[in-house]
């Protein structure tokens, strides 16, 4: 059985729901990218108390989707290039031991689940034609499902919970169309044929060159928004 992420996956609490809803809207870009936090505003919006709300929002920070600078307030954080650059030089250095560690780590089931998700994938309408390639959060994400089969719970911590939101804020906003969906599917491919030969050298590169890609491709889209 994989490692699962506690923080967002299982709600209990009214704070636990107000996070994983206020999560979903930023990410989503329903609560823009560099917008004021207005805590009334949030309060009204999701019927909430300030009290719940104020936990909330501490945990948002926490997973690097509000920034606070003194005496400006709390922001959403800003989608930009030197974020992304910074975001995604850490994601090819853990994700790639994350994959090498799958493939040491994972069961033939949890392998045949991954691969059985990817072609859940491929039956999607838009990823067959190549218009988009959006993945759902958590045990539907070709990615989150792998750093689970790592078994790492450090790792685990760093990229489901402190780093996860953060990277799906651009995957989601900035995320693959046209040519890269393609080519995208077959990379996640040859990363699952690496994982089930269990050649997590190869696995590690290729998760590597993905992640690589995937930056190039949301790179050239805010390079373009700011031109």
């Amino acid at each position: 059985m994989a490692i699962q992420s506690p923080i967002w996956r299982s709600p209990v609490t009214s704070s636990d729901r107000l996070l994983l809803e206020i999560q979903r809207a930023i990410v989503e870009g329903d609560i823009p990218a560099g917008s004021k936090i207005s805590e009334p505003e949030l309060a009204r919006r999701f019927s909430v108390s300030r009290a719940p709300l104020r936990e909330a929002l501490a945990r948002l920070e926490r997973c690097h989707l509000i920034e606070r600078t003194p005496n400006a307030g709390a922001r959403v954080v800003t989608l930009s290039l030197a974020g992304l650059l910074s975001l995604y030089q850490l994601r090819e250095e853990l994700e790639g031991l994350a994959c090498r560690l799958a493939a040491e780590n994972m069961d033939d089931a949890e392998i045949a689940e991954l691969s059985a998700l990817l072609e859940a994938h491929l039956a999607s309408q838009r990823v067959r034609e190549g218009e988009s390639y959006y993945q759902e959060e958590g045990d539907l994400d070709f990615h989150y499902r792998i750093i689970l089969g790592s078994k790492n719970s450090y790792l685990i911590n760093i990229l489901c919970d402190e780093l996860y939101f953060l990277v799906r804020m651009y995957r989601v906003q900035l995320g693959m169309n046209g040519p890269r969906v393609s080519r995208a599917f077959d990379e996640h491919k040859a990363i699952i044929n690496a994982i089930a030969n269990r050649d997590g050298e190869l696995a590690d590169l290729l998760m590597r060159r993905h992640i690589g890609a995937s930056r190039k491709n949301i790179e050239l889209k805010l390079l373009n928004a700011g031109s």
